[in-house]
């Protein structure tokens, strides 16, 4: 479960997406196969960014799949002079793509049911690639128009799913503190959608912000270790394991960090994110 590098991730993000893009750009096919072609080759390129990065909520996956979905329109639109239908068309079917491909890998312990979602994932996508399409036939919608509610639908969905969320990574947290892994404030800061974004009394901002991931990801990973068979739950207990002494690192060391400025009037820096 070793973290991989916020870059890597987004280069998986562009680059395989891209790869795709030129296929739809170079490979002549008919108007009517190019919604199918589209949901199959981003449901492929989601797939292996899932299969190579790591495992989120599918509301997140939803999002990496709209960028996987943007950067796959770019060969295309630099090669064959497309507009903002296809950049439309791409983005819907990635984030479609990328929510069923998430949703498979996260909550559907046998393989088969993995492979029907992930086979439900491509026609959705596809469906939502010719989506603009329609948009603009059968409602006589502006191209500007479908990719302006396309690329503010996303974030809205995003910030919506985030308040869904909160219910149960506050009772996941709320298990942390009990099991005295985590204070009970700062349990409830990190579950917040809002107050997560203040310092919330800790010395270092960014700290604070590194321990809210945490808490996060501990939150996910408790809820994905359920739906898991006994020995994977096994593995999953071991990262569960090493995010929470982590957490206890931080807030040790960011008591201590409290004292020693107390100590000298605030003048001393405060990096409490541990190494």
């Amino acid at each position: 479960f070793e973290e991989l590098p916020k870059w890597r991730l987004m280069r998986q993000e562009v680059v395989h997406p891209a790869a795709a893009g030129a296929v739809l750009a170079f490979v002549p096919m008919a108007p009517r196969l190019a919604p199918l072609a589209t949901g199959v080759l981003l449901t492929l390129a989601t797939l292996y960014v899932r299969l190579n990065g790591e495992e989120s909520e599918p509301s997140e996956g939803m999002a990496l799949g709209a960028v996987t979905g943007a950067a796959s329109a770019l060969v295309p639109l630099l090669v064959a002079g497309e507009g903002l239908r296809l950049l439309s068309s791409n983005i819907l079917a990635g984030a479609v793509a990328g929510f069923g491909v998430t949703l498979a890998s996260n909550y559907v312990s046998m393989p088969v049911r993995q492979i029907l979602i992930d086979l439900l994932a491509a026609a959705g996508a596809s469906a939502a690639a010719v989506a603009p399409h329609f948009g603009e036939r059968w409602f006589n919608l502006r191209p500007e128009a479908i990719a302006i509610g396309i690329t503010t639908a996303i974030p809205l969905f995003l910030i919506l799913t985030t308040f869904v969320q909160w219910r149960f990574v506050k009772r996941e947290l709320a298990e942390e503190a009990s099991l005295g892994v985590i204070d009970a404030s700062d349990a409830r800061t990190a579950a917040h959608p809002l107050r997560r974004f203040f310092r919330s009394g800790w010395n270092d901002a960014a700290a604070h912000r590194e321990f809210v991931r945490l808490a996060t990801k501990i939150a996910l990973r408790k809820r994905q270790q359920r739906s898991r068979s006994d020995n994977l739950a096994r593995i999953y207990q071991l990262e569960i394991i090493h995010l929470r002494r982590r957490m206890q690192e931080m807030q040790q060391l960011d008591t201590a960090s409290a004292n020693e400025r107390a100590t000298h009037d605030g003048d001393l820096p405060s990096d409490t994110i541990a190494r």
